[in-house]
Order: C-alpha cells, then structure tokens, then sequence
C-alpha cells in the first residue's frame, strides 16, 4: 500500500531510491524515543555524486538542486526507520547543512532552501522545520553538499 507521502512524491515526480548504505562505521539513522536521527547524506544524483564548491564551481542554484538530492535521500533513511511506512512519519523536527564553500561564499541558506523547500513541497505542514547551514572548507569525497535530520515518528 502506498503512502500519503509517497503518493505526494509521485505527484512531484519523486521515487525514493532505497536507503543508501552507510558508508564507514556508523549506522544510518538511530530512533530514540519518537526521534530518528538520520545520519548526513550527501548530494547524489541519478549520474552519480554531486561534487563541487560553491563560489567556485558552483552557482547557488546548482547547490539548491545539491540540496533536494540530500533531502531525498533523507527522507528514504526516514522511510527505511519508519518500517517502509511512512504515513509514521510526524514532522521534520530539524535539518543541518553543511555547504562545501570558498570562504567568502555567504549564501549557504540559499543551497540549503533546495532541501528544506522540498520538504515542505512533499510533506506541508509537517515539512516546517528548524534548520542550520553552515559553511565547510571541504566534503567527504567533494561532494556538494552534506545534510543530516532529526525526524519524529509514530
């Protein structure tokens, strides 16, 4: 049976991939009580990873698209926690931003607005969340950019 959200993703022409696999020694996402904290997923496209520097090779619309990829995957992290249901899914609590930038790039909410902007598009009132960005000299692996979040389920 399809989900609410997932019928809302479909409309926005959104498949969630499965949950990528960590990539070191950590586990993806850990449920506290009715919070999940989902691991930082990186950008990653359909032709692979999203790697870049903002300011430099990047334009800020460039990284908001970065951006929605992390969100996606995000949210199949918060699929995989809610047991492939995510009609559990209660609300984004917080997401945090990490943009690969020069030092002068100051627009770090924008690249990040392509995550949060989806997750609201997808899931509305319980897509409004509490949010950082951030600036970061370097990535793993060049990426883009980098976002984590902290999700309450049911």
């Amino acid at each position: 049976m399809t989900s609410a959200i997932e019928t809302r993703l479909a409309e926005l022409g959104v498949t969630l991939p499965e949950a990528p696999a960590p990539a070191a020694n950590y586990v993806p996402f850990v449920q506290v009580g009715d919070l999940v904290h989902v691991s930082g997923q990186i950008s990653n496209g359909v032709d692979g990873l999203i790697t870049g520097k903002l300011g430099a090779s990047m334009t800020t619309e460039e990284g908001a698209k970065a951006a929605k990829t992390c969100a996606i995957a995000l949210l199949s992290q918060a699929k995989a926690a809610c047991g492939g249901d995510l009609d559990r899914l209660v609300r984004v609590v917080k997401l945090v931003g990490f943009v690969n930038s020069t030092a002068d790039f100051t627009e770090q909410p924008k690249v990040v607005n392509g995550a949060s902007d989806f997750m609201v598009a997808a899931l509305g009132d319980k897509g409004r969340h509490a949010r950082s960005a951030v600036s970061a000299a370097s990535l793993p692996l060049g990426v883009a950019v980098e976002i984590e979040a902290i999700f309450q389920i049911k």
